[in-house]
């Protein structure tokens, strides 16, 4: 079993800033890219971002310079930074990891609940 579970949502003003936490627990024995997407109101679940193991990046166009994806392998926990907040980044964020069960041989594509980001002009 492996749960993931997001924090750090909440309404905010156009320019501030939030930072979303997601940590994974459960019987892990690795975890290969996490990354985090999001879905607007009505509409379809795209990429923000993403994490391989070994910390490489990826974001989407309309956040890059703004957002900023980390992880804590330790932890089990992944990151996202998020600055110069726009309206347009209002979406429930949800946080998504490519786990190896920990006996090595169970594989999940995980999700997280969701966390609600709002962003007020």
């Amino acid at each position: 079993q492996v749960q993931l579970v997001e924090s750090g949502g909440g309404l905010v003003q156009a320019g501030g800033s939030l930072r979303l936490s997601c940590a994974a627990s459960g019987s892990i024995s690795s975890i290969n890219a996490m990354g985090w997407y999001r879905q607007p109101p009505g509409q379809l679940r795209d990429l923000v971002a993403t994490i391989t193991s070994g910390g490489s990046t990826n974001y989407a166009d309309s956040v890059k310079g703004r957002f900023t994806i980390s992880r804590d392998n330790a932890k089990n926990t992944v990151y996202l930074q998020m600055n110069s907040l726009k309206p347009e980044d209002t979406a429930v964020y949800y946080c998504n990891a490519d786990i190896l069960g920990g006996d090595l041989i169970s594989e999940y594509d995980a999700w997280g609940q969701g966390t609600q980001v709002t962003v007020s002009s």
